[in-house]
């Protein structure tokens, strides 16, 4: 069993991350609209279609459907990792 009172290594990681991200540009990145619409996401599938849309409404983007599988795939492997450490009774 793992201890649910320590923050997770990603948690620690993406913590991390939004600071820096916040120290570099002046911006926070949670008040983000893309950031709060991803925040009401609860699932792989959600998040993906959160994305996809961005994606699709991007001009910038070339070879969109080499950028949706890799996602997708992280997204998968990230759920996983956070499904197993759950505590379950």
């Amino acid at each position: 069993m793992s201890d649910q009172s320590r923050p997770s290594h990603f948690q620690t990681l993406f913590e991390a991350a939004f600071r820096d991200y916040e120290n570099q540009t002046g911006k926070t990145l949670a008040n983000h609209p893309l950031a709060e619409k991803l925040q009401s996401c609860d699932s792989v599938e959600s998040v993906t279609a959160v994305l996809c849309e961005q994606i699709e409404t991007s001009s910038e983007i070339r070879g969109k459907d080499k950028v949706l599988k890799p996602l997708k795939n992280v997204l998968s492997v990230l759920n996983k990792l956070s499904s197993d450490s759950v505590v379950r009774p």
